[in-house]
Parts: structure tokens; sequence; C-alpha cells
């Protein structure tokens, strides 16, 4: 039979009677081989005689073995009385009937097929025509993981939410989630409702401000647009509208189902635990928020921890969290020197005075600043404040004010054929060189070691040009090295 296969010798339909037996051997093969992946030709004794098969896998699985075996003896045990089923019934013309039967597979799994069977001849010569399931039952097992994994997913989802509002429901604190669009009161756990005195049929209704006094509407909803805008803000001070209990309220956003919400929470402040320093506090944090000069505290490790809206806008950032958490070397003054530079005399002081530095904004900006410094102790943790004060914007290749160039550098043209270009060089470079070091004397309040590191010299190197422009006294001093 040649079907599937055209090197294969077509044998068991040629000889056939009946339609099938009637029509010539290659368009009973094209026949078979569109109806099915497997086609067996067998005798009236259950025997196969010939094979054909339509796909390389089927191939593999070395089908063609079958030839001179009984049907029964090459499938699996358990689907044997399908096959003789299907042969008891393969002379019935007015009903076909599909049985799925699993051949045992060299290389893995039972291959599944799913056979029909019909009588072509008189003689009872049958032939069974099958489809391979394998493809189908990957898809089978493709869709019971892909639905395993949704109900564990959703189970999890369950878990969560059931976690969620076990947490919403014993939280001491209000919590009310608010629409980001209305500022309506989507949801409100039991303390929320008893502080705000919200029953359960105006809850979806009523919008958070209506319940508040009317002096802390507005602060409200600017927390809100800020928290909207951001994702996070400020906390703020607000009150109910009896003049009763008072809140610091928090905002966050999220969003859910293509919705904006915001969650807020309310703590109480407790006016009979309140002692008069944290209201000195208070006032003190107030003050310093709103100075006109910028104020920064600083860690140990030289990151920023505090700041006001001043600094903010000396250094062009929007947001406190924006700052807060990075170093202050990232905005103040030359990196790797005014810092260190202050911080050591900070320790020797304890105070620093109207310090000339720059700031460096965010977008390139660079702004001529003159800051003081004292350090401070927040129980073992130093920490340490800086007062900065704009001096007005200068470019940053902006030389030092104040000083002007000598004469000798001002007449230098003049020697212009009086002496030789090597000669003329020689002495301008040594009136710049001393400029330079004169210069970064000044810059570091006389510290020899800090000034050679800003020129980039060796400590051998700047005392030998101290020495040799006759700057400062180096007699006595402990820190030369010969």
């Amino acid at each position: 039979m040649n079907v599937f296969q055209p090197q294969m010798p077509t044998r068991g339909f040629s000889g056939q009677s009946g339609w099938l037996g009637r029509l010539a051997p290659d368009i009973a093969g094209s026949l078979i081989t569109a109806a099915s992946d497997i086609a067996l030709v067998i005798d009236a004794d259950g025997v196969i005689r010939d094979v054909s098969l339509g796909t390389d896998e089927l191939r593999r699985e070395g089908h063609q073995s079958w030839i001179g075996q009984r049907w029964v003896d090459v499938v699996t045990v358990e689907t044997r009385a399908k096959v003789a089923d299907l042969l008891a019934n393969a002379g019935n013309e007015t009903a076909v009937q599909f049985r799925e039967i699993n051949h045992p597979s060299i290389s893995g799994p039972d291959v599944p097929v799913r056979y029909s069977a019909m009588q072509v001849g008189e003689d009872g010569t049958v032939v069974a025509l099958g489809r391979d399931l394998r493809n189908y039952s990957n898809l089978q097992q493709r869709l019971v993981e892909a639905q395993q994994a949704m109900e564990r997913e959703y189970a999890r989802l369950r878990l969560a939410e059931t976690r969620y509002r076990m947490l919403f429901h014993l939280a001491s604190e209000p919590v009310v989630i608010l629409d980001a669009a209305n500022h309506r009161i989507v949801e409100a756990n039991p303390a929320a409702q008893r502080e705000l005195a919200l029953p359960n049929d105006r809850l979806q209704t009523a919008a958070l401000a209506s319940c508040l006094a009317p002096e802390s509407a507005e602060p409200l909803q600017l927390m809100l647009r800020a928290a909207q805008a951001t994702g996070k803000a400020d906390e703020t001070e607000i009150g109910l509208t009896d003049g009763g209990r008072r809140f610091r309220a928090s905002a966050s956003a999220f969003r859910q189902d293509n919705a904006a919400y915001l969650l807020v929470r309310l703590t109480p402040l407790h006016a009979e635990g309140r002692q008069p320093g944290d209201k000195v506090a208070s006032r003190v944090l107030g003050v310093l928020e709103k100075f006109p000069d910028g104020f920064v505290v600083i860690g140990p490790d030289f990151r920023v921890l505090e700041v006001n809206r001043a600094f903010l806008d000396l250094t062009q950032q929007a947001t406190k969290q924006q700052a807060l958490g990075q170093p202050l070397e990232r905005w103040l003054g030359r990196p790797g020197i005014d810092l260190p530079l202050l911080m050591v005399t900070l320790t020797e002081h304890g105070v620093v005075r109207n310090f000339s530095t720059v700031i460096r904004g965010e977008f390139g900006s660079v702004e001529e600043v003159e800051l003081s410094a004292v350090p401070a102790l927040n129980g073992e943790t130093p920490s340490y404040g800086f007062v900065i004060r704009s001096l007005g914007v200068r470019t940053a290749l902006e030389g030092h004010r104040g000083r002007s160039l000598p004469r000798s550098v001002e007449h230098l043209t003049e020697l212009v054929g009086r002496v030789s270009l090597k000669d003329l060089v020689r002495e301008t470079t040594d009136v710049i060189e001393k400029l330079c070091i004169e210069a970064a004397l000044e810059l570091s309040k006389d510290n020899r070691a800090s000034a050679a590191q800003m020129l980039g010299l060796s400590r051998q190197s700047f005392y030998a040009k101290l020495r040799r422009y006759g700057l400062g006294d180096l007699d006595d001093d402990p820190g030369e090295l010969n």
C-alpha cells in the first residue's frame, strides 16, 4: 500500500472488492492519506496485513513492525476490548464508531490514537483509520495546568484579600479610601466610622472634607492633590467638625481596575499627652521650613537627613524625597574638597561661619553661596546643620572676586623684544604659579595639605614652591617634608 510513503509497496488495497477495491491504488492511497494519520489493513482473523503512517513522529515509533501481528497485541491491555468492539462492528454501514486506543511507545508515554474501522471486502478485510491525539492531549494537559494555575492564583488573591480585610478592620487608627476623582469616601474601617461619625448608609456618598472643621478643608485638599500628583505627600494636621479631636493625616495614591484611589491614614493627636517641648520643636521646625535661607541637616555619613524649601530651590529639586538620603557633596562645593575641609573645621572649632563655596543645581546651574555650620548630637549619633545663604548667580568660570593681577603681569608685553621668549615664558609661569598657590591657601584657610590637594601637588613639591616664592613661615611647620 502506498499511502504516505511512495517507496512502500502498495498492498492490501489493489486486490480488494467493494467501492474501495474498485479504485485505483494511488487514488485509494491518496484518499486514506487525507483522512487519517495512520491506516491499518486487517484481515478477517484480526491480523495486520499493511500499515501506512502519515507523520514523522509515528514513523519514529517503528509501527511498520506491526505487520503480521494481531491488532489486539499492539495496543495496551486496557484498550483491547475497544479493538474487539471496532472489529465486531466494522461491517455496520449505518453508523461509524470511534474509539480511543493507546499504543505502547518505545520512547515515552503511550500514543493515543482515535480509530474508526470499516469492512471493505466480502472476505472480511477491515481498514482502520486513526488520528494521532498527542497534540490534543498536550493541549488538554496545558489547559488543565492553566486551570490549576488560575485556581492557585485565585486562592492566593483571596488569601491576600482576607488578610487585607482583617488588617483594615482591626486597625486602631482610622483609615479611609477615597476616590481620587472626587475625594468621596469609597471605604472606611470601623475606627474611621466611629471617629468621623459615618453611618453605613452615608458611607458611599460622603466626602471626607464634610467631616472636618472648615479650616482643615483646604490643607486636606492640598495634601490630597499632592498625593495624587506624586504618589505621596507630607502630613498635615486636621480637626473634626465638632472642634474636638485632631488628627495628623497622611495620604498615598494607588490604582486598581484602571481607577485611581487615595488611602488616607488619620493618626490621633492626643492633646493631653503632648509636652510643652513638643510644641516648641514644632514651632522651630515650622520656622526653619519657611526660612528664606537654605537649611540642611546631614548625618555622620554626610547624607541628607532633612532640608527646607529654600534648599530645594537652590538645588532645583521639587520634593524632599529627591534630596533625603543623598550625599550633600552632590550639590555643595567642589567634590572631595569643600565638605571634608568644612568637617575638619567643625571638628576642631565646633562652628564654621561665612564659608564661601558654590551650590550646583540638578539642571546645571552654579550659584555662589555663603554657609555657616554647627554640629549637633541626637542621642549617640552626631548630625550637622548647615545654613546656606545665596550670594547671587555667578558663572562657573568666574574668578575670585576682588583679586587683580599684579603690574608685572600687565606689563609683560612690554618686555617683548628686550628679553628672550624663553625668559619671558619662565617669568609668566612663575607669576601665575605664585597666584594659584596664594589662591589655594586663601580658599583652604591656610590649610597647606588641602591647598596641595587642590593644586594636584605632592606635599614635597608644594613646600618647595612655598619656599621658592617666600610664601608663609616654614621654619616651624611640623608637616614639612624635606
